[in-house]
């Protein structure tokens, strides 16, 4: 918008300027020339012949100028074959002659008879009284004071031009950055949404923006119908599964035949996966619509000691370290869900030992789960985030932890990679998420 601003305000006032330029010249020029040609008519009312039929003056003329040698103001009377009567101003120098077109009528042009005095002059053919001579009469005058007066007036129309110029520019930048701010508050309420530290635009904009924030707002409350009823179709989808699933463990369990282990691994598996779908469903809803903050340091502790239970008979030992304060800007829920698989992969897939990193900056929280273990080599690394993928087939489990570790975390703008460990040799993750302000 400036920048259309100025493409319309600086030649608009440059043609203005060049306009207004001619217009204050060609008054000054004008204003110069009447004096020049009132000048001339006292010449002409003065003029009288002597007994020789030569003109003299028979009063003199007002201003002192044309008695000064040398001072800008000249006249000139001349006639053929009569030498010229001047001016005591022009001392020895005299005016050029009648031009050759009609001058019955004041005719005004420039002369560049004296050097370094260009002059404007004003001439007019006579016939006196009583004779048939024509005479010329001339008056001139130097225009460096006419040249000054122009210079000047330019200089001044530059600068004033300039001001104004900035001046409008100035107001357009504000008039711009005024009625673009309520956007930019817009912005700032939707990137609040996208973060979770808001779930509507609640603030009062002018009327031209009302209804954009009304439109946002009603696009919110839809998305938040459509995810609530996506919610409620995987959920009816996901028990109306579970009980032909259980039908089947039930048929199968107890039996000893290869039929039935091979359909209870898969109705494992099959469970397995509505599980994590379903996870991912809730996790996507509470992302869309919640503001909550969840301390991560109680819920790594409460995961450290279910983990240290659940394979005490191994020996594991889970060692936790870093900013006790950090908050993650989500649910608790997947917080501990996310948690709970690599703490747990690291238990079982180690050799004993886990160490848990807390920290991160700039708006994020990092934490770093390593482990004892053979570590996985840099090419096999991607291939455990799809589903069902393990490396490791003699340990339990179903290859679907990291799965749905990188769901949710990408759910929440997250994300996870692994890594070698310098400190214990074997895996380390690197789970990156939102981090909240710290109360």
């Amino acid at each position: 918008m400036i920048a259309l601003a100025a493409a319309w305000i600086l030649p608009l006032l440059a043609l203005g300027g060049v306009v207004l330029d001619r217009v204050l010249v060609e008054t000054i020029t004008r204003n110069f020339d009447g004096q020049l040609d009132f000048a001339l008519n006292a010449m002409v009312a003065a003029a009288d012949l002597d007994e020789l039929n030569e003109v003299r003056f028979v009063r003199p003329l007002g201003d002192q100028r044309f008695y000064e040698p040398y001072s800008g103001l000249y006249w000139q009377v001349t006639a053929p074959g009569q030498d010229p009567f001047r001016s005591r101003s022009l001392w020895d120098r005299q005016l050029d002659g009648a031009p050759e077109a009609d001058c019955r009528e004041p005719c005004r042009y420039g002369s560049r008879r004296f050097a370094g005095e260009p002059l404007r002059v004003v001439g007019r053919q006579v016939r006196l009284p009583g004779v048939s001579t024509v005479f010329y009469f001339q008056v001139a005058q130097s225009t460096r004071d006419l040249d000054a007066q122009v210079s000047q007036l330019r200089a001044f129309l530059v600068w004033f031009l300039a001001l104004l110029g900035l001046g409008l520019l100035a107001l357009a930048a504000l008039q711009s950055t005024y009625g673009l701010y309520p956007l930019r508050r817009v912005s700032r309420a939707i990137v609040a949404i996208r973060s979770g530290e808001s779930t509507r635009v609640d603030e009062d904009f002018p009327i031209e923006v009302a209804p954009l924030v009304s439109e946002i707002n009603e696009l919110l409350d839809h998305g938040e119908r459509q995810a609530a009823a996506s919610q409620r179709h995987a959920g009816n989808l996901a028990h109306a599964l579970k009980t032909p699933m259980s039908v089947l463990i039930g048929e199968v369990r107890g039996r000893n035949d290869p039929l039935s282990r091979t359909v209870e691994g898969q109705v494992s598996i099959m469970r397995r996966h509505v599980d994590h779908q379903l996870a991912r469903a809730r996790a996507m809803g509470r992302r869309s619509s919640s503001s909550a903050r969840t301390l991560v340091w109680p819920s790594l502790q409460a995961i450290a000691r279910t983990v240290e239970r659940i394979h005490k008979a191994r020996g594991v030992t889970i060692d936790i370290t870093g900013d006790r304060s950090k908050v993650f800007r989500g649910e608790q829920q997947d917080l501990e869900e996310m948690l709970g698989n690599l703490v747990d992969n690291a238990a079982l897939h180690g050799g004993g030992r886990v160490f848990v990193t807390l920290g991160g900056e700039d708006g994020l929280l990092e934490l770093l789960i390593e482990d004892d273990g053979r570590g996985i080599a840099p090419g096999d690394r991607e291939r455990l985030f799809s589903r069902g993928e393990r490396l490791d087939t003699d340990k339990p489990g179903t290859g679907l932890g990291l799965a749905i570790v990188r769901d949710v975390a990408e759910i929440y703008g997250g994300q996870v990679t692994l890594e070698e460990s310098e400190d214990l040799g074997g895996l380390m993750v690197r789970l990156v998420l939102p981090a909240a302000d710290q109360a």
